[in-house]
Formats: C-alpha cells, structure tokens, sequence
C-alpha cells in the first residue's frame, strides 16, 4: 500500500510537471510571430507528460481504494460459456447472436417504416448513407462474382451486419458470436451451399460434374474433396483469427489488472474494430470468389 502512495505522489508530480511545462509552452508559442517545430514539440512532449502523470494518478488511486488485486493465473476457455434455460443448454453466444439478430431485425424494420418509404430522387441524409452501402456492396458483388444477381449481394450485406455487429459486442467484452466455431461454420456451411446452387444453376449437374473433372478425370476426386474442405477452410479461418484477437485482449486485461485505462480501449480499436472488419472483408471475397469458380 505504501508503494501506491507513492506512485500516487509521483503521479501528481509528473502530471503537475506536466501541466505547467505546457502552459509555459503555449505563452511561448502565442507570444513568437511565427513558432517553429521546437515550440510545438516541447508543446507535445508536454502533454504526453501529462497524460503519463494522470495515468499513473488514476490506476494508483483505484488501487488504492480497491485494495491490492489478487494475483490469479490467465485462464480461458475454447468454448463459450453455457446456460440453461428451462431445461435447455444454450451457449452465451447463441444468447448473443439472438440479441444482435433481435437488434438488426429492429433496425431494418425502422428503415423500411420510416425511412425507404420516403426516399426522393436526390439522396440526403440516411438515404445517402443506404445508398451508398448498397451501390459499394453490390458493385463489390459483381466484379468479384460475375452475373450472381440481387440475391447474392442481399447475402454479402447480412454477412457484413451480423460480422459488425459481433465486433461491436465485443467493445463490452462480452464474447463475440464469431469466436464460436459453430457459428462460423454455420456461416460458412451456407456459403458452401449457395457455391454449389449457383454452380448447378448456371451449368447443370452434368456442366458442374464437368468442371470438376477439369482437365482429367484423374482430379475429379481431389477436387470433390478440396470443395468439401471449403467450408471447414472458412469457419476455421474466421474463427482462428477472431479467436486470437479475444485472446489478446483478455491477455492485456489481465496483464494490466488496475492499469487497464484507456490502454486496452486504444488497442481495441485494432482488435475489436480493424482487425474484425478485415476478417469479414476477407470472409466475404473468399466467398465470392468461391462461388466465382463455380459458375465459371
């Protein structure tokens, strides 16, 4: 305890420190008719000398009011927790995604009540944005898959919204439906689905058995296998990555313990934000391109 109290007043010193460097810094910078990068980069060191004495303020005082942290070991688990619910054993995730699905369903609902009805000729507001999402996605759609038609981009922008919203779950760390295999499966099963409608749609079952006999008769069986493995190929993928990007973050909580201030949110906006957005970017061209060589 006396340790934090001492950090706590070199905490204040710094931040202090801190503080006053910077007023000192913007006289000089308001004072000089033209300031040159020495004025604005002892203006910056400043701050950050600021930021580091509040930061070490805020961790020292919860720990001090919340007393010393037990050291516990870093534990996880691969599968996601699981209720029961009159008799019936649901994963957490399930429970999530009914909720996200619940929370999508309502905001399409207000879209189409509100909003579509009353679109005009010149877009503005959340028109504009519609618009704009449906035109980027189905122009995506179409270069990457040729002919697929409405349908398949209706299909692409429900991946999108049930992937971002996933990652927007876990900004209140609570376990993202993707880093559930059995959704990503789920996913990638329908995906695997609609390779194999397209693929007999455009060529027939004799056209489609053709292709994959291409160029010798001798493949046929490898590549009935490899279009087998494409659905475990694209849940493993999306959920390996997924997964890790969990793990890194609980890492960082329980390696930082009181210290977990702003830090983990800076990071979370790579691993919960970027890095899922990636992972649904790549999801969804590897789909389209899947279901590209199958009508080709």
């Amino acid at each position: 305890m006396l340790l934090h109290w001492i950090l706590l007043g070199v905490g204040v010193l710094v931040a202090a420190l801190g503080f006053f460097w910077r007023r000192s810094a913007d006289s000089k910078i308001r004072a000089a008719d033209s300031p040159g990068k020495k004025e604005k980069r002892a203006r910056s060191m400043a701050t950050i000398v600021t930021c580091i004495g509040g930061y070490l303020v805020l961790t020292q005082l919860i720990s001090i009011i919340f007393g010393a942290r037990k050291n516990e070991g870093f534990g996880f688990s691969l599968w996601p927790e699981r209720i029961d619910v009159h008799g019936f054993s649901l994963s957490m995730t399930v429970v999530y995604m009914w909720i996200l699905m619940a929370a999508l369903i309502a905001i399409a609902l207000i879209l189409r009540i509100f909003f579509i009805k009353r679109f005009k000729e010149l877009p503005k507001g959340v028109q504009n944005v519609l618009e704009t999402i449906v035109e980027a996605v189905q122009g995506y759609t179409d270069s990457t898959a040729h002919g697929t038609g409405e349908l398949l981009c209706s299909y692409v922008l429900t991946i999108g919204a049930l992937l971002v919203g996933s990652a927007f779950l876990e900004l209140f760390r609570l376990r993202a439906p993707a880093s559930d295999i059995t959704f990503t499966f789920a996913l990638a099963l329908i995906t695997f689905v609609m390779i194999s409608v397209y693929g007999f749609k455009r060529k027939g079952v004799a056209g489609r058995i053709k292709a994959l006999a291409s160029p010798s008769p001798v493949v046929f069986i490898f590549r009935v296998i490899s279009e087998i493995a494409i659905p475990i190929s694209l849940s493993c993928r999306l959920f390996g990555n997924m997964l890790g990007g969990m793990v890194v973050m609980d890492l960082i909580y329980s390696a930082l313990g009181y210290g977990a201030v702003a830090i983990p949110s800076v990071l979370g906006l790579f691993f919960n934000v970027f890095h899922p957005l990636v992972q649904m970017f790549i999801f969804i061209t590897l789909t389209l391109t899947f279901i590209n060589d199958a009508i080709e």
